[in-house]
């Protein structure tokens, strides 16, 4: 009888952690797409550069062409920064 019993214990136990780890998993699931959802890039609206703005980015391109130029970057460190100053 102890034999049945331990079968039927053990069928329980195993049923019961399959069904938690199946909730689990459909839970990371949606933390993750909730995640990804909220990771999205929002594009900012484009608002006109004023003068100030324009002068400040052309006189932040004109020293990192001096750095470059003075061998501080690589070109490919200075096209990435220019990039991300170009917001391109």
């Amino acid at each position: 009888m102890s034999l049945l019993r331990t079968a039927a214990r053990a069928s329980v136990a195993t049923r019961v952690v399959g069904n938690v780890q199946r909730r689990q998993r459909q839970q990371w699931a949606a933390q993750d797409a909730a995640q990804a959802a909220a990771a999205a890039p929002v594009p900012a609206p484009a608002a006109a550069p004023s003068a100030v703005d324009t002068q400040q980015l052309i006189g932040q391109l004109q020293q990192l062409g001096q750095l470059r130029d003075a061998g501080v970057l690589t070109e490919a460190e200075f096209t990435a920064q220019k990039q991300r100053l170009l917001g391109t």
